[in-house]
Formats: structure tokens, C-alpha cells, sequence
């Protein structure tokens, strides 16, 4: 059995989750984990952020269930209204990070959320991945390979993930849904335990 998070860097929900995650990953460290990106702004939905009227009404919701902070350099992008989030390119710079430090991707992807939610930095830009690999202590290898973020969402559809964040139980061909949008470490962690007692997901 392993545990799938599928997250996506703009959104605001997966930045609210990633305490629980943190948690649940720290209670269960016999289950490996893969991070993987969904995709959420891609194609005709790449488009000013000004135009996503809800976002200061589900970022104050976001804060009031999960303690999520949203500093001001992000504040000043919603301010704006011009910026435009593109999940591809940063599902690409994820990517590099990952390839980096495989076994570190819960707190690369926390980081990367936390360059945009908290310092407001673009995840289009390769410095910014570059910054949090350098603050981490990790030198960014070569291109990422062709295409690895269109497989990441190819493998989210495979899933049947539809919105994020959503944290799997895989075991072989059976992916049990532990949290979606958002969970408690205690609930996720209990029914852990049971899957991991029954010996399948």
C-alpha cells in the first residue's frame, strides 16, 4: 500500500491542507507517498486571477477551517487582479524539485505553496524553484523530462480525481479516497490503521 496526494500549487484548499498531510505522513511512516500534481489551471481556465471572483471568499473560508495563512505578497497578486496562475508550469517546476529529492515531494509541494500563498512569488518562474531548492540545500538538475507534468495529470485522471486535494490509499488496482478538500489527521490516521490492518487499501 502506498498513499497518492494529488494536489495542485494554486490551489488554495491543498495550501490549507498541508499541516494534516504533514501529519499524517509523520504518523505513517511505513507508507511511501507519491505527489503528484492535477492541473487545475490549464487551458481556457489559465486567465487573470481577477477574473476568479470567489477567491477572497473561499480564502477567508480556507483560513477559518484550517488556519491557512495567505501573506501579503499574495494579497497584492488578488489586489491586482493581472496575475495568471498556470498549473502546467508549475506542476513543471514541482516536477524538477521532485526529481530532486523524491523522498522529500510532501515538503517541496508544501514549499512551493508556501512561495505563492505566503510570499506571493510566481510559479511560472524558474527562480522560484530554483530559490526553494537552494534554501533547502538541492541544486536543480537539467530539464525536466518532456512531459512529466502532462503525465502527472494523465495519472490524476487514471486516479478518477476530479478536485484537490485528495490523499489515496493505493494498494494494486484499488485507490480508497482518505481526504478531499479537506480531512482531520486523526480521522485519516484511524482509518489508516484499519486499511493497513486488513493488509489491502
Amino acid at each position: 500500500m502506498q498513499l497518492v496526494y494529488v494536489f495542485d500549487a494554486y490551489c488554495g484548499w491543498c495550501h490549507g491542507f498541508a499541516p494534516t498531510l504533514r501529519e499524517v505522513v509523520r504518523r505513517h511512516p511505513e507508507l511511501p507517498i507519491e505527489v503528484i500534481s492535477g492541473g487545475l489551471f490549464t487551458g481556457s481556465r489559465r486567465v487573470p486571477i481577477g477574473r476568479f471572483g470567489y477567491i477572497d471568499g473561499a480564502n477567508a473560508r480556507i483560513s477559518e477551517l484550517t488556519g491557512a495563512v495567505f501573506g501579503p505578497g499574495y494579497r497584492r497578486l488578488i489586489a491586482d487582479g493581472s496575475f495568471v496562475m498556470d498549473s502546467e508550469a508549475a506542476a513543471r517546476g514541482f516536477a524538477a524539485l521532485r526529481d530532486a529529492a523524491p523522498d522529500r515531494a510532501v515538503e517541496l509541494a508544501e514549499a512551493v505553496q508556501h512561495a505563492f500563498y505566503v510570499e506571493g512569488r510566481s510559479l511560472s518562474d524558474p527562480d522560484t524553484f530554483t530559490a526553494i531548492a537552494a534554501q533547502r540545500g538541492l541544486t536543480l538538475g537539467g530539464p525536466v523530462a518532456a512531459g512529466e507534468e502532462q503525465a502527472d495529470f494523465v495519472r490524476t485522471k487514471h486516479l478518477g480525481v476530479t478536485g484537490f486535494p485528495t490523499l489515496l490509499a493505493v494498494h494494486g488496482s484499488s485507490a480508497v479516497v482518505l481526504a478531499h478538500g479537506q480531512g482531520d489527521a486523526d480521522v485519516i490516521s484511524s482509518r489508516l490503521d484499519a486499511l493497513v490492518a486488513g493488509g489491502a487499501a
